[in-house]
């Protein structure tokens, strides 16, 4: 079975590199440690400290699979300069709406993270953006609705 690419920035990239580091070199050793300090306890069968250590070292070695995964099937997204001005996976998209002027960068579902203005391709406001142009007015249908949003500048 072939792994689905996984779309990325070399900042997104970057970001997961330095997260599987820290999860591998610090994180682990700070569970074990853990995990040690609490068998010293005694009876493990109703040690509240060594099951959430163990609970931890679950998420952090599952989190370090994911990790690991992601990289090896990463696809960098390279912004080309010599578009049409259209928005392409990458771009940076100022737009306007009923709510005010916001600034999106369209990136993978892997780096989204509409709290930093990084939307995802496959969101219903990124979708409606690939392709278009500035100047576009185009309707968009969001969880909560439909909306306008102009598209202002494209970079």
């Amino acid at each position: 079975m072939q792994e689905k690419p996984v779309l990325l920035t070399r900042e997104g990239l970057e970001k997961l590199r330095e997260e599987l580091n820290h999860l591998v070199n610090e994180r682990r050793q700070e569970i074990a440690q853990r995990i040690k300090t609490a068998k010293e306890f005694g009876d493990l069968t109703e040690n509240a400290e060594y099951e959430d250590a163990k609970n931890e070292q679950g998420f952090v070695e599952g989190r370090i699979l994911t990790l690991e995964q992601m990289i090896r099937n990463a696809s960098l997204i390279e912004t080309d300069e010599s578009t049409d001005g259209s928005v392409q996976l990458g771009s940076s998209v100022k737009v306007k709406d009923e709510f005010g002027e916001m600034t999106y960068t369209i990136v993978g579902p892997a780096e989204a993270d509409a709290g930093s203005g990084r939307i995802s391709l496959e969101s219903p406001v990124g979708k409606a953006l690939i392709g278009r142009r500035s100047g576009e007015k185009i309707n968009v249908e969001t969880p909560g609705g439909a909306r306008q949003v102009q598209i202002l500048k494209v970079a």
